[in-house]
């Protein structure tokens, strides 16, 4: 399949779902140490603890192994070791969130440390990322949420399709 045809099917892949309201989009915030990220609801079947990770050989760094889920064999990445995060040891906060894709026939967990609550933001808070060389390395971020209340902190939109799929042969 080319990859133009690979972008397509995956832009496909969450048609229908829930998570845009006549507000503004529903996303899930969580933590990676100090940093908040969110991930559209849309792409959010649940959260769950950390499970048994079955490791995996020669599969990339960021890839942690697979976990069953109700008969299901789901991949699971570190978005630390994505993002090339030094990892922590796991606790009692740290989850996997189920994202889906392909109307449920395809599942990816991500392991972050904290889910923090889910929030609708306007689509007026919502900017690019800066377009300038070197300014925005993490290619993973969409967009970033603008806070107009001084000392609030910035929260930043993952894009989910990358995130996952990119680097993927």
């Amino acid at each position: 399949m080319a990859v133009n045809e690979m972008k397509t099917e995956k832009n496909d892949r969450t048609a229908g779902k829930k998570g845009t309201t006549s507000n503004g989009t529903e996303i899930l915030w969580f933590n990676v140490g100090e940093v908040v990220y969110g991930i559209e609801i849309k792409y959010i079947n649940e959260i769950i603890g950390i499970d048994n990770t079955t490791v995996i050989p020669k599969i990339p760094e960021y890839i942690k192994g697979v976990i069953n889920i109700r008969g299901k064999v789901v991949p699971v990445i570190s978005i630390r070791r994505r993002f090339g995060i030094e990892e922590i040891p796991y606790d009692d906060r740290t989850c996997i969130i189920v994202l889906e894709f392909d109307n449920g026939m395809q599942q990816v967990g991500v392991i972050v440390d904290r889910v923090r609550e889910v929030d609708v933001v306007s689509s007026s808070l919502i900017t690019q990322t800066p377009n300038y060389q070197n300014v925005n390395q993490n290619r993973y971020i969409k967009n970033i949420i603008e806070n107009r209340q001084e000392g609030e902190e910035v929260k930043l939109l993952l894009d989910c399709e990358k995130l996952i799929w990119e680097g993927i042969a």
